[in-house]
């Protein structure tokens, strides 16, 4: 343990969130696209001059990226001592979206200032946004049947889009000659640029107040706390091996599902060794995930079943993720990876849930719906007179638990990104939403059902679109826990000229042409049922009914539970018979 005061150590440690938490909000404020203004899909966090290890992170940036930034921090750093990156200058800001060098897919683009103190780095200021477009074969980059990642868009290696404080302008046009709508990414440029400025001013606040060497000092102890307390969690696990698995509706490119095998040991000192040995070997499609994401998807199911645990690099240290060569989740150059960070992420933390429930049942949730909802348009506007790349995400239902029912329409496991609002989306886009609302009764029966998922119905107003969707849990809906059934899976339906297309991969396609007065209709999955439904308190069941989640009918099929005309429970009607369950989740 270091000298430094408990007080003082955790006014750093809230100091430190906050430099994080105003990065996040500088960022979201002044961007250009809704998906980074209103959905907040980025993230912003402070590493070691060291090894890139995570320092601290925002608390409303995306949880998936907090693997992927301290990987691809880690990377830069490495490159410029092997002499393959340039080295740092004070004001230089290096961008770089490389999925294999500590990345997730090409859409999410990183940027990385260095930080000085007398002369030294004194730390990294990162931070990730999702670029609506990076070029590619299809607009908004999320290619269902791409075979390789150069056919998902522009791949950037750490170059120094800002020199000593000065915008490379001949880098700068080199990604703008190879992206749509290049004409707002230079906002969404100055947006993360001046999150990174906001960083470094408040950053040397709290050094100026503190001192260097305090603020180090108080770096290592949380470190080594966070390391001691999630030791502590996985304390609570009874040593030996739970098994899990998870699988993906499809690659997209051969119709077939994918599995995800895992297995936790839990170690006696008190550590966790994730394997997956067993799952599917690299896919055609773009549903193969890279290192960092695979990690990082680990790193973000234990922190949803440990939430309380600060975040820092210590956390991980007692995580052990056995390199899963091979696999689909070890993605090498030059398989295509748009489906990871959005979707295969959410299986790999779903195969992690199933293992940990039988383990902690009072801690682990059922499956949620798992799946971020791409679907991206691009098309012309001819009132407006441009081009435009519409990326729309979507929420769907939790897992029921030990204590409540599952959240209804919840954002994705891997982030806090939210819809971006209809009223912004139909401002800014030629498009209507027909409807939005609650997918009722989606959620999987049990004594705590699985939350709601949402319908949406959106029509196109003017001009022609290409139409893709990149989603899951289409094929298998997500899994009950602990005799709970599953959620129901997801549907996608396009309307075009009056007749009606359901993709062939269920989830996944590229490519569909739209005119004006054709429609796409998403029905997102509901989460998973906790329990066996017959264990549920009857007078919930009636609240559901009353709420209209579900039909009389429904509640005596799926729960046993008989409503009489008037909405009152009928004992005398009311069977207690067993429910049939959802899968089986660990050994």
């Amino acid at each position: 343990m270091s000298g430094i005061d408990p007080i003082t150590l955790s006014v750093i440690q809230a100091g430190l969130q906050q430099v994080c938490d105003e990065m996040d909000t500088t960022f979201s404020r002044a961007a250009f696209s809704p998906i980074i203004a209103e959905a907040d899909d980025r993230s912003d966090g402070i590493y070691s001059a060291e090894d890139g290890s995570l320092i601290a992170q925002g608390l409303k940036g995306l949880p998936v990226f907090v693997g992927t930034m301290q990987a691809s921090t880690r990377t830069i750093i490495e490159m410029i001592r092997d002499g393959r990156c340039l080295p740092p200058e004070e004001g230089d800001i290096y961008i770089v979206n490389d999925p294999y060098l500590g990345g997730t897919h090409l859409m999410d683009v990183r940027f990385a200032m260095p930080f000085y103190r007398g002369g030294k780095i004194f730390c990294w200021l990162s931070n990730i946004g999702h670029w609506p477009d990076i070029g590619g074969a299809v607009p908004g980059g999320f290619s269902a049947s791409a075979t390789s990642v150069e056919q998902e868009g522009l791949r950037l290696p750490p170059v120094k889009l800002f020199k000593r404080g000065v915008m490379d302008r001949e880098i700068f046009s080199i990604i703008t000659s190879n992206i749509r709508v290049a004409d707002q990414r230079i906002g969404d440029i100055r947006a993360q640029t001046a999150a990174l400025e906001v960083g470094k001013e408040r950053l040397g606040e709290l050094l100026d107040r503190y001192g260097d060497e305090t603020v180090l000092d108080a770096v290592a102890e949380l470190r080594a706390r966070s390391a001691e307390q999630m030791r502590a969690c996985i304390g609570s696990i009874a040593s030996g091996t739970y098994r899990g698995k998870a699988f993906i509706d499809s690659d997209g490119v051969v119709n077939e599902p994918l599995t995800i095998a895992l297995a936790v040991t839990k170690t006696d000192d008190n550590r966790l060794i994730f394997d997956f040995d067993g799952s599917s070997p690299p896919c055609k499609g773009p549903m193969n995930s890279v290192l960092a994401t695979t990690n990082s998807s680990v790193y973000l199911a234990i922190r949803h079943i440990f939430p309380e645990i600060p975040l820092s690099a210590g956390a991980f240290d007692p995580i052990e993720i056995v390199r899963p060569a091979g696999t689909f989740l070890d993605a090498q150059y030059p398989r295509p990876v748009s489906g990871c960070a959005a979707e295969v992420s959410q299986r790999i933390a779903e195969a992690v849930f199933a293992a940990l429930v039988n383990a902690l049942p009072e801690l682990v949730t059922a499956a949620p719906a798992g799946s971020s909802g791409n679907f991206a348009l691009g098309g012309h506007d001819p009132v407006a007179g441009r081009d435009y790349v519409m990326y729309q995400i979507s929420g769907g239902g939790y897992g029921g638990n030990a204590r409540e029912d599952g959240l209804t329409n919840g954002c994705s496991t891997i982030g806090i990104s939210k819809s971006p609002p209809v009223e912004i989306t139909e401002q800014v886009f030629p498009v209507h939403f027909l409807e939005y609302s609650l997918r009722e009764g989606s959620g999987g029966a049990g004594r705590h059902r699985g939350g709601f998922g949402l319908i949406y119905e959106v029509e196109l107003l003017r001009g022609e679109a290409l139409a893709s969707f990149v989603m899951d849990h289409g094929r298998f809906g997500p899994q009950g826990a602990l005799g709970g059934n599953d959620g129901k899976s997801g549907e996608i339906v396009v309307m075009r000229g009056g007749v009606q297309h359901r993709p062939a991969h269920i989830t996944k396609e590229q490519d569909i042409p739209l005119a004006a007065g054709d429609r796409v209709r998403v029905e997102t999955p509901g989460g998973g049922g906790y329990g066996p439904a017959h264990e549920r308190d009857p007078g919930a069941v009636l609240r559901d009914v009353e709420l209209g989640y579900y039909t009389a009918d429904e509640a005596a099929e799926l729960f046993g539970v008989a409503i009489s005309i008037g909405s009152t429970i009928d004992p005398e009607r009311t069977a207690r018979g067993t429910v049939s369950g959802g899968n089986e989740l660990c050994s």
